[in-house]
């Protein structure tokens, strides 16, 4: 396979309603229903007078369980011997789960929390690392009803305490601690912050992970997973619910204000998910998916865990690995040390994670390490930069001839699955180029007026078609809802995504950011991944992000900030030598970059830092850059996965 061009056209552009919804029909007979459905698809039209979203509904009168679709009917069909899980703790302990065991586990789980007093609606909010433990209690709470909500253990108690109260939860899981590169962390406290004010928290359902025995306890509200869970009975009854049950909430970012927390249904989800993950990632040859093992190297609490880490995988009966711990502990190489002792055939990361790894191994991955398995790889988070692409098809699939094929994914947290993406059968592969959308959805690229935009010309990616997965709503705000995605083309009936996006000569989708990204440098609108993407061919670059900030004669300069591959030109009081080598790299990146793209695109400043904020999808967190860099009031920071380094940024950028 080569980089070469490959036209964006496909069949599915062409179909009508009818083929689209047919298309869903069949996708949703992969599963198992207790009861099928009477209509495909309803949707009323936005009301902007009433300031309302669509009501999207997939599958109504279709009765199922997502958690049986995940297990048990894998089990019934004589595959419980099957591996489900291959799980490796920080420290390297290893387990093995068969769907026989999950199965018995997830009942076990069920069973705790009924008698805990969760039931069907009843929201229970997951605050743990990536655990065997933590699939369980949400494929528990898919079985019995309950709508769960999963939240990064390294989130703040902050954090945590508004998604308790946001949702009213009646029960918060966690752990004593976790493990962090090499460290055992305490996490109670945090969960006990969370859950001190004003909250329906009912139980805290402790899992014993790290051994700390001076953790506070609250006797009648915290209880031991240990004590509950593995002691109920393995023999559990699901129940099928409605297709438009809530299955949980995922709470996003948001650029302004609290994060939203966005409502997920079961049967549209599950749909659209399973059929996905195999339509993505499975063995084209039918015959050979049993040797397929999956790795998505998300937290289990962001969306694209939810999506091809939990519910996809595991509905198609697939091995997968789940790793507890970051992939620099004890080493960096330690996530080829998983590929290799797994097996595992395709590997779906984020950009930020591949331009650490190119940081790590300048001279690319050692030889030691056997990833001859890996058939196919793929990227999500945001776009991913050419050159970090290139480096993660060449590498990772160094055992291939001409490189492995890429499934380059662009979707949200509100789409619920993969958008637009390359197949892993194309001829051909673009760096970085998110192609076309994937069947039964449909896309376009419009101007603020509706009109689709001319080739090579920005604007913004909008769904004029949804798929089944797509969020129905803002929990407890459906006005939030209508706002955020709806208003801009409600006369249209068109979802807005807020990236900016272009076609290319052959009509395939470039991602080019969330839209308030784009640097408007007078009058020229530039890209901030544009300008990241040329920083970080440099070899002297491991990251970059680039933020807009104000300019007095040109409206917008760009201003970048630069993780260096040398740590000792970071720093707010550099002098000397350090210095001097610190003014020299940003004067090579600043030409650097004007070489790559041209002068217009030259960085007003550079600042190196250690680490730039991002969310735990990977995205660089651009608006946080642009008022640390002009010292102004902070938004939020809840959500990222490395909220330490803000502290640093802003004293450098104070300095």
């Amino acid at each position: 396979m080569t980089e070469t061009l490959t036209p964006a056209l496909s069949s599915e552009s062409s179909w009508s309603e009818a083929e689209r919804l047919a298309f869903w029909d069949a996708a949703a007979r992969r599963l198992s229903w207790s009861e099928p459905w009477h209509t495909i698809h309803t949707s009323t039209e936005v009301n902007s007078a009433a300031r309302r979203g669509p009501a999207l509904r997939w599958f109504e009168g279709g009765k199922l369980n997502a958690a049986y679709n995940c297990v048990d009917r894998h089990v019934e069909a004589g595959r419980g011997d099957k591996v489900a899980l291959h799980f490796e703790g920080e420290p390297g302990d290893r387990a093995t789960v068969t769907y026989k065991d999950l199965q018995d586990r997830v009942s076990q789980a069920a069973n705790a929390l009924e008698s805990l007093g969760i039931t069907k609606g009843d929201r229970v909010v997951v605050y743990l690392p990536v655990l065997i433990e933590t699939i369980v209690i949400t494929l528990a709470c898919a079985r019995i009803g309950a709508v769960h909500s999963l939240v990064f253990g390294g989130f703040s108690a902050e954090a945590l305490k508004f998604r308790v109260e946001d949702t009213a939860a009646k029960l918060l899981v966690t752990t004593d601690g976790q493990f962090r590169r090499g460290v055992s962390v305490p996490v109670k406290a945090h969960a006990d912050e969370a859950v001190a004010g004003e909250n329906a928290i009912e139980h805290v359902l402790v899992i014993n992970r790290t051994g700390h025995t001076d953790i506070n306890w609250v006797e009648g509200r915290d209880v031991w997973w240990h004590e509950t869970v593995d002691t109920a009975s393995t023999e559990h009854t699901s129940e099928a619910f409605d297709a438009e049950t809530p299955l949980f909430i995922m709470y996003t970012s948001g650029t302004t204000g609290q994060p939203k927390g966005l409502v997920h249904t079961t049967g549209g989800y599950l749909t659209q998910t399973s059929w996905s993950h195999e339509f993505l990632f499975s063995n084209p040859d039918a015959a050979q998916r049993d040797n397929d093992v999956h790795w998505c190297t998300a937290d289990l609490a962001w969306v694209t865990a939810h999506t091809y880490e939990i519910y996809g995988p595991l509905s198609n009966g697939v091995t997968q690995v789940i790793y507890e711990g970051v992939p620099n502990a004890p080493h960096p190489g330690r996530h080829f040390e998983i590929i290799e002792r797994y097996g595992v055939t395709s590997y779906y990361t984020a950009p930020t994670l591949v331009r650490s790894l190119m940081g790590w191994f300048p001279e690319g991955i050692p030889g030691e390490y056997d990833l001859s398995s890996i058939r196919l790889a793929g990227t999500v988070g945001e776009a991913v930069n050419p050159e970090a692409w290139r480096w993660l098809r060449a590498q990772i699939g160094r055992d291939t001839a001409d490189g492995i094929p890429m499934v380059d994914t662009w979707w949200q947290s509100e789409t619920g699955a993969t958008i637009l993406s390359p197949r892993h059968d194309d001829p051909a592969f673009k760096p970085g180029c998110g192609t076309r959308a994937l069947p039964g959805v449909s896309v376009d690229i419009v101007d603020d007026q509706a009109l689709t935009v001319g080739k090579n010309i920005q604007g913004n990616i909008v769904l004029t078609k949804t798929g089944p997965s797509m969020a129905r709503t803002v929990w407890g705000n459906p006005e939030r809802y209508y706002t955020s995605y709806w208003e801009k083309y409600a006369s249209q009936g068109w979802f807005l995504a807020g990236d900016g996006a272009r076609f290319d000569e052959d009509g395939d989708i470039w991602i080019l950011g969330r839209t308030d990204d784009v640097i408007n440098i007078s009058g020229h609108r530039l890209s901030t991944i544009e300008i990241e993407s040329a920083l970080v061919t440099h070899p002297a670059v491991v990251e970059a992000g680039v933020c807009p900030t104000s300019d007095a004669k040109t409206g917008h300069a760009a201003t970048a900030f630069v993780v260096p591959l040398d740590k000792s030109i970071v720093g707010a009081d550099l002098q000397g030598d350090a210095l001097l080598r610190q003014r020299e790299l940003a004067a090579e990146l600043r030409n650097h970059v004007a070489t790559q793209i041209g002068p217009i695109a030259k960085p007003r400043e550079i600042v190196f830092v250690p680490d730039v904020p991002k969310t735990r999808s990977g995205k660089i967190m651009r608006r946080l850059l642009t008022q640390l860099f002009e010292r102004g009031t902070l938004g939020d920071t809840t959500s990222l996965q490395n909220e330490p380094c803000i502290a640093q940024i802003k004293e450098i950028c104070e300095a």
